[in-house]
């Protein structure tokens, strides 16, 4: 079976109008702009979290035509900040993961842990573990590591970039900063006023 790409055609959300994207299976768009350009809320319109113009599809399914929950189990966004609603870390996760916590640098007793005495880089590292965990088919990355240090980033890097070839998920990914862009994505697109541009 042929994997999915993910495109945008004629999308509008808050000051941008008329976004034309195809994403291809494995590949990393990462987009850049301005802070308060849209980036995070293109991310929403693309996850079906907020209205938008103009049509997005994942392969031959149309977001407006499937269950909005349906959708962003297949589309899975990482917003920045992460929500967890159940007490322990475990209790997030559609299956058991350990082999990836541990390349993440967790020991598997982090199921067992409550989400209080989790700090900010714990919770962005895990919040992509229970992305990964529904088996997710494209991903939607709001800065996956502003909140890491050097080593944690490194390690979210090669796992996720490895993920994503071997799933072949189509990805756009929101970064700031250049090294990591040049690392991770495939293509760099910057928001200029209510459009897309290359970056190259």
């Amino acid at each position: 079976m042929q994997e999915p790409a993910l495109q945008l055609e004629g999308v509008s959300i808050g000051a941008l109008s008329d976004i034309d994207l195809a994403i291809a299976p494995g590949e990393v768009v990462c987009l850049s702009g301005p802070s308060g350009s849209g980036k995070s809320r293109l991310l929403r319109a693309v996850a079906d979290l907020e209205a938008h113009g103009g049509r997005i599809r994942l392969g031959d399914r149309d977001q407006a035509a499937m269950h909005a929950h349906a959708w962003r189990r297949a589309v899975m966004l990482v917003p920045a900040e992460s929500q967890w609603w159940h007490e322990r870390v475990g209790e997030h996760f559609a299956r058991d993961m350990p082999e990836t916590l541990a390349e993440l640098g967790f020991e598997a007793e982090v199921v067992e842990w409550s989400i209080s005495r989790l700090s900010s880089g714990e919770k962005q590292r895990l919040a992509l573990v229970r992305a990964l965990s529904y088996d997710p088919e494209a991903l939607l990355l709001d800065e996956p590591t502003a909140n890491l240090d050097a080593q944690s980033t490194a390690r979210v890097e090669t796992w996720l970039t490895r993920l994503i070839r071997e799933r072949r998920l189509p990805v756009l990914w929101v970064a700031h900063d250049p090294s990591q862009i040049e690392r991770v994505g495939s293509r760099h697109l910057r928001i200029a006023g209510d459009r897309l541009e290359s970056a190259l």
